[in-house]
Parts: structure tokens; sequence; C-alpha cells
């Protein structure tokens, strides 16, 4: 990937050891200790994760990070050798801090018992980390083992993601496949229609959706109170590059899919220099816009603009000024939508929205080669 492309895994290393705002356990009151009540079922979880065109990633955030919540004893010493100081540094403070954990994690009803990795050494390192999981020698055995499978992917193109699903979503286990799901339209479209064969519970996401101020956008929405959705826009910080979009431009799609619904008719996308504007247009509602490279937020990663008739509402994912704190919030959601779909089986984001993420990205990139003319989402669908 170019150099200039940041992860958010990548800004957290160079963001000041997460800054002011972080708040170390020392500085919080005392909490009292809460009852906990033991669950009917503790699902085990497996964790895969993919790589960048066959490159490990060694200390994937998306396994690493996002994993957490299902977990009950992580290594912390493991965690300040193995990851960047930014990264260790939040695991303590926000993570792990018995104080911040949304009387929630970690959950109750699952663990992580296996971890696969095409590198084993990657895998042995997450094990070391994670305490009890056992690296899996295949995919096969790893989904012998397991009631459920969770794939991510910090940085990676998704070329991978079908072979290292696919095991699982045949023996009909409930799946996470993280974003870019299958990286080609028809790739993500065959993950899908696996998982419906073999009735697997199939979850695809962006934390963008798991937002705080994203819930009460949608609530906002669900009320009627504040008139027709008029427009979106979603924004993200970070320089645009045209194979940065493929993976990271996922993100403010998935906010713009979330807020506005499937049905996006056509795309034109205009870029120059390190940004990047995309029009989503469809037939029957009000358009949206992602911008991607805003220059402005960097303190906060993204910003999103709501706007009905009668009001409007922006959010970053901060909780109360706090980045981090809300970023451990959306990861928390996140993880707690896939436990919900493991004691449900339904469904978190309906199949549609998953696919159209992904046309959306491919259309855009056609718009850009084609003079930013308007592309139906039907000429990437076919």
């Amino acid at each position: 990937m170019p150099s200039d492309v940041a992860s958010r895994r990548q800004w957290l290393a160079t963001a000041g050891v997460l800054g002011a705002s972080a708040l170390a356990a020392s500085e919080l009151p005392a909490q009292e200790a809460k009852p906990v009540t033991q669950p009917d079922k503790v699902f085990r979880l497996g964790v895969i994760s993919a790589s960048i065109e066959g490159k490990p990633q060694r200390t994937n955030g998306h396994t690493w990070h996002f994993c957490h919540p299902f977990h009950d004893k992580i290594d912390l010493d493991v965690v300040k050798k193995a990851l960047d100081p930014g990264s260790a540094k939040l695991f303590e403070t926000h993570f792990r801090n018995p104080q911040l954990n949304f009387d929630q994690i970690p959950f109750a009803n699952t663990r992580i018992t296996h971890v696969y990795d095409a590198d084993p050494a990657s895998a042995a390192l997450f094990a070391s980390a994670y305490q009890g999981v056992q690296v899996a020698p295949s995919l096969e055995k790893l989904v012998q083992e397991v009631d459920a499978v969770w794939l991510g992917d910090a940085s990676g193109t998704g070329s991978d993601h079908f072979d290292l699903v696919a095991p699982a979503l045949e023996k009909g286990l409930p799946t996470f496949c993280d974003k870019p799901i299958g990286g080609t339209v028809a790739k993500t479209r065959q993950i899908i229609e696996l998982a419906k064969k073999n009735h697997a519970p199939l979850m695809s996401s962006s934390l963008f959706r798991h937002q705080w101020g994203t819930a009460e956008a949608l609530r906002m929405k669900a009320s009627g109170e504040f008139g027709n959705l008029q427009f979106v826009q979603a924004s993200q910080a970070g320089g645009w590059t045209l194979p940065s979009w493929f993976i990271y431009g996922q993100h403010p799609v998935w906010m713009a899919e979330t807020l506005c619904g499937a049905g996006v008719d056509a795309v034109s996308m205009y870029a120059r220099e390190n940004t990047c504007h995309a029009l989503l247009t469809y037939r029957d509602r009000m358009p949206a816009e992602v911008w991607y490279g805003r220059p402005d937020i960097g303190e906060f990663y993204c910003e999103t603009r709501i706007h009905f008739q009668k009001k409007s509402y922006a959010w970053t994912p901060a909780i109360e000024g706090n980045y981090w704190l809300g970023h451990s919030y959306q990861i928390m959601r996140m993880a707690a939508a896939f436990r919900d779909m493991l004691v449900t089986r339904i469904e978190p984001v309906p199949h549609a929205e998953i696919l159209e993420v992904t046309a959306i990205i491919h259309a855009a990139a056609k718009s850009l080669a084609e003079k930013s003319r308007l592309v139906g989402l039907q000429e990437v669908l076919e």
C-alpha cells in the first residue's frame, strides 16, 4: 500500500499516544463490583486474520483490537511488547479498564478458543496475548472446534476472504467477514450466496455503523419528528488515493448506506490531490455524499452530517469530546451486534446493503476513470 495511506491503527500510533483525553484508571473514582449472571451458553469463537495480498498482518488491528470484548483474559505485558505504544496504551486506559467497560466487557457468553493465520508465527503471537487460545493448524480444524468465526482485516484488499470464510459458511457457522468483504462485487456476492445456501448467519460492517451518533441519527429518522431525510454527508480524514479507496473508502460508504438504506441508483466521483467526493443518487430519495480526505477532522478521524427538513445533526465517534472513549464504544457495539447474532441467528445487516457497499466502491472508481460520469450501479452489479 502507498506510504501515505494511513489506517486507523497507523493513525493511533502517531496520535500522541492518546493525548490528554485518555483517563488512566487511577484518575477515575472507584466503582462497586456488579454481580455477574452466568450465561446459559458460552459461544466458542474462532478468529481468522486476513492477509494483505499474501503478506501477513502480524498485529492485525481488526483481530487484536476488535476481538477483545469477546475474551476474558488478555496478557497486557504481551500486548505492550507486541503492539505499538499507542495501541498498548489504549488497551490499558480503555479496552481493559474495568471502569470504562460499559458494564459489558468482557462479554459473559463468549470466549475465543482458536485462532488461524496463514502465518503461524502471527497466530502464535495473538494466542500468547489472548490467554487460553489455541493456534488452529488449518481452517478445517478450526471450524470443527468453534461455534462461530470472526474474520478480521485491517488493511487487506479482501482477495483472500472467500477462501478464509468458506469452511465456516459451509458448516453453517455464524460468521463475521470484515470489510472489504471479498474485495469485488463477484466475491461479495459469492460469500453471501454461500451463506444463504448453508443457512449461515453472516455479518459484515464498518465501525462507523456502530457509533453512538449513528444510532441517534437512525432514531431521529425513525421518529419522523424532523421531516424527511434531505441529505447525508459522510466524511473521513486521511489522504485519499485510488488504492486506499477500495479499503478505507468503505467506511464513509458504509455510513451513507446505513443512514440512507439500500437503493443507490448511480454514483459519480471526483478526486483532486489527496481528497475525493462521491455523490450517491437514488431514484426515490435525496442524495448522499462521501468525502474522503477531509483535512479538518483529523482529531476525530471522521464526521457525519445528516439533514432533515426541520433539523440537522452532526457527530464524530467521540463521546463528550473524547475520541478514544467513543472508539472503544463503537468497537464494543460492533462486537455486541455479532454476539447478538450468535444468540438469535438474526443477521443485523441486510445482505442487500453489504453487496451495495461493494458495488458503490467499484461504481465510484469506474466513474473516476470516465470523467466523473454518473455510473449506474447495475453496470457493476451485472
